[in-house]
């Protein structure tokens, strides 16, 4: 009579060997069917669910590689076909893929959904407009414009120093003008959230050189009354007896 202690113990070793290798598979073919989905959906990463008579299976992706593969069956408890963690149960995963082909058949007849999918999409396209007057035109304006304000910049830069801004109100909106040195920085409209008709960065839309090109005028006129004040105030300026 033994106490048991000397009764053979029966190893999981190879359970364990064939259940890893039956893992390697599907993690392998699945991620063919996750290359596929990123190819078709046009993205690095996302998921898409499958149903069958049996349950449904969701396949989330990223990169172009499957990073979980799940089985839900109609009866019983989820189970992680393919995971980042750890491999599934042996009796879990056989259950699994007792249904992995109606998976696979379900994927492929998702993918034949789409056939035919672009015969109706013209493939001749209406002739695009060229901007190329537009732009010179717009690029005039505004070069008349640089020039003006390039020309307000230097006398500013005589009377108030190396840098500084000019503002005025026209039509009720406010004009600001930044000069450095005999260069205008910006000419902007409406405040700190406002238009920028000159700039360093690039040109302004079309739109609005439109809408203020026609107060550019007005602007000038107005500069050239400051400076006028500026001549009468320096000429009340006496150092004595004349």
């Amino acid at each position: 009579m033994t106490d048991g202690l000397e009764a053979d113990v029966e190893r999981l070793d190879g359970i364990a060997e064939r259940r890893d290798e039956l893992a390697a598979r599907v993690r392998t073919h699945a991620g063919e069917i996750a290359r596929e989905l990123a190819v078709l959906q046009g993205g690095d990463y996302g998921q898409e669910t499958f149903d069958t008579d049996g349950g449904s299976w969701t396949i989330k992706y990223e990169a172009g590689d499957v990073q979980y593969l799940r089985f839900d069956p109609t009866s019983g408890s989820e189970t992680y076909v393919v995971s980042s963690k750890q491999p599934p149960e042996p009796e879990a995963l056989e259950t699994a893929m007792a249904d992995y082909g109606a998976f696979v058949a379900a994927y492929n007849e998702y993918v034949r959904s789409f056939d035919g999918l672009f015969a109706d999409v013209p493939e001749e396209f209406p002739a695009v407009e060229s901007t190329a007057e537009l732009v010179a035109e717009r690029d005039r304006i505004v070069d008349r414009i640089r020039e003006v304000c390039d020309a307000m910049a230097a006398q500013l830069h005589r009377y108030d120093g190396e840098y500084g801004t000019y503002a005025t109100t026209v039509s009720g909106t406010r004009w600001e003008l930044k000069w450095d040195g005999d260069v205008a920085s910006y000419l902007r409209i409406g405040g700190s959230n406002g238009t920028y008709l000159l700039s360093q960065y690039g040109p302004p839309a079309a739109t609005d050189v439109r809408r203020f090109a026609a107060d550019v005028p007005a602007f000038v006129a107005a500069f050239n009354d400051h400076v006028d004040d500026l001549e009468a105030d320096l000429a009340q300026v006496s150092f004595g007896d004349d």
